[in-house]
């Protein structure tokens, strides 16, 4: 047995540092943020295995976003599976401020002032359903312009990307050719507005096309590693494309949720294997957490390492 080490810590320590005593802590979530340091080394300096994030659009509305930028940019992952509402966050944010709140403000005054709340977040709507409706309807006339008619998600991801400045994830997908694939395309004021322009122009969303991307990505990789923040339609879809390959071989969630529901978002690994979404034998962690805790920490030690 290994015995349990306080920590030491340092003024000037390094993040690295910080991870692998939290391993030798043996403490609780501490632990397995550790672990999951160390599959995500492991995952990313394996050059053959075809590598996933996955993550929910809350997180793009905070600082977080700079942080999955900069995996982006730095050519972490093969690709990207998210909701339309980080397509409307990462865009809007290239051109507007989002501000910092309180989980307990008043949200009908809030209501009133045209400010709308997520968690402790605050947009307002110049900041969010205004700059967005005039940037697509700029972006989806350009498009059609060029005589583009039909589109997959991972297309119009790039061709949003390509139009906006390098704070954003889809500009760093877009210039690293990583395809962003958002299942839930409609589901989002992004996706409103492909809707909005679609009644007059014959422009088409070609979710098909998607899947047959995923599928030629997967039935080729040697092996599969993924990072899976929060849960919903994009973790169920990286673990889905990975059952036709039987399983990933590195996988790391990052939840708050809980199991006993029954949900997908708060399924373990555990779980997936019995699936065959995960292998049996791959190497796995899961850090109950929130991501915007957990993320930051995990990145500053993996830059370290890698």
């Amino acid at each position: 047995m290994e015995k349990v080490k306080d920590f030491e810590v340092t003024k000037g320590i390094s993040a690295d540092k910080i991870a692998k005593q939290m391993r030798e802590s043996g403490g609780f979530t501490a632990k397995n943020l550790a672990i999951g340091v160390d599959i995500l080394e492991q995952m990313l300096k394996d050059e053959k295995s075809l590598n996933f994030l996955s993550f929910p659009a809350c997180i793009v509305a905070t600082g977080t976003r700079g942080i999955i930028k900069d995996m982006v940019k730095r050519k972490w992952f093969s690709v990207l599976v998210t909701t339309c509402g980080t397509l409307d966050h990462d865009l809007a944010r290239c051109y507007k401020d989002y501000y910092q709140g309180d989980f307990f403000m008043d949200d009908k005054e809030l209501h009133r002032k045209s400010v709308s709340r997520i968690g402790n977040i605050l947009v307002p709507n110049e900041s969010y359903g205004e700059i967005i409706e005039e940037k697509m309807l700029k972006f989806l006339n350009e498009i059609y312009a060029e005589g583009k008619r039909e589109l997959a998600t991972y297309e119009l991801c790039w061709e949003i990307g390509k139009r906006l400045d390098e704070s954003s994830i889809l500009y760093w997908c877009w210039k690293n050719n990583i395809p962003v694939i958002v299942p839930g395309i409609t589901d989002g004021a992004v996706g409103y507005q492909l809707w909005q322009f679609s009644q007059d122009h014959e422009l088409k969303i070609n979710v098909l096309k998607d899947e047959k991307l995923l599928s030629d990505m997967v039935w080729q990789a040697k092996r599969s590693g993924a990072l899976i923040l929060g849960g919903g339609i994009s973790k169920h879809h990286v673990l889905w494309w990975n059952l036709f390959k039987n399983g990933l071989d590195y996988a790391v969630y990052i939840t708050t949720a809980v199991e006993y529901d029954g949900s997908l978002s708060g399924a373990r690994p555990r779980e997936a294997v019995s699936w065959g979404k995960i292998r049996e034998k791959a190497k796995t962690a899961i850090i109950e957490a929130d991501a915007t805790i957990a993320l930051p920490i995990m990145f500053a030690a993996l830059i370290e390492r890698l």
